[in-house]
């Protein structure tokens, strides 16, 4: 079977392995990334617009960090929207509000095009060994025809309904983890103003039952406390933004608790360093 033909939207931390990915599985891939030059080390042909992208593809991903990023590339100028076409789908693997992906579905549907929303679970690491979780929202027949692409990436894929369920789905497992990372981070720094050794305080934690997998992740970072991206902490406090305003007055004390934290760290200029950082503003 002949694979499609796929255009790829946002070359970021996540972007480029997972591009990887599919260039090795033999596929076809139309690149574009609104600042130029990322996709220079890809075998993939690069466009200079959206649009153009979208007439060569058969199934346009995009890979966006926020909602504005994704309406100019989805609805600007030369975007995708201008190329849209009944057959094309859009997919969008990105952290988007969830009614930006509803929105995305129906502006988009009303042209024939087929929709998903596909946020991922998962940092680089993942993303490298196409070990990510596939959080999906959309039209489970779309979702059998792009499985294929979604093996190839992740280790799971699940399908929670209708368009913007994805979305609500990779807000829901981000709260957790920026919970959790602040909890740890709280935790050593209590540890150390008690006069426990760093060193050994986290030696300790990771033969704990509180040593889940991000927990053992972040424990070397945190050992020589130096925090390069994996996942932007400016992303983590986006994402805590767009949970609260999807709360609708639920009671989340500890979430709304968490999310000024990390609200707090990007103000105060970690927002570029890795999500662990969020300790160096706690300190």
């Amino acid at each position: 079977m002949t694979k499609p033909r796929i255009g790829w939207i946002g070359l970021g931390h996540m972007g480029v392995p997972m591009v990887g990915n599919l260039i090795a599985a033999g596929y076809a891939l139309t690149l574009y990334n609104r600042t130029p030059g990322k996709a220079d080390s890809l075998k993939g042909h690069i466009v200079s617009s959206p649009a153009e992208l979208a007439r060569q593809s058969d199934i346009v991903i995009t890979m966006l960090s926020d909602d504005s990023g994704q309406e100019s590339v989805l609805f600007g100028k030369d975007g995708v929207f201008s190329a849209a076409r009944t057959g094309l789908t859009v997919i969008n693997m990105g952290t988007v509000s969830p009614q930006a992906s509803r929105d995305t579905a129906e502006r988009l549907g009303k042209v024939g095009v087929d929709v998903l929303d596909a946020p991922v679970s998962g940092s680089v690491k993942p993303a490298q060994d196409g070990t990510l979780v596939i959080l999906v929202g959309g039209d489970a027949a779309v979702l059998g025809r792009c499985q294929p692409i979604f093996d190839l990436l992740g280790k799971r894929t699940f399908h929670f309904g209708a368009h913007g369920q994805g979305s609500v789905a990779k807000l829901a497992i981000n709260m957790m983890l920026g919970m959790t990372l602040e909890a740890l981070a709280e935790s050593v720094l209590f540890g150390e103003a008690g006069g426990l050794d760093r060193a050994t305080l986290l030696e300790m934690i990771g033969e704990t039952a509180c040593a889940s997998p991000i927990v053992t992740l972040k424990l070397p970072s945190l050992k020589v406390d130096s925090y390069p991206a994996a996942f932007p902490l400016k992303h983590m406090a986006k994402d805590f933004r767009l949970a609260l305003a999807e709360s609708a007055g639920l009671d989340i004390p500890s979430g709304r608790a968490t999310a000024a934290s990390f609200a707090a760290a990007e103000s105060r200029g970690l927002g570029d360093s890795d999500v662990m950082a969020v300790i160096k503003s706690l300190k």
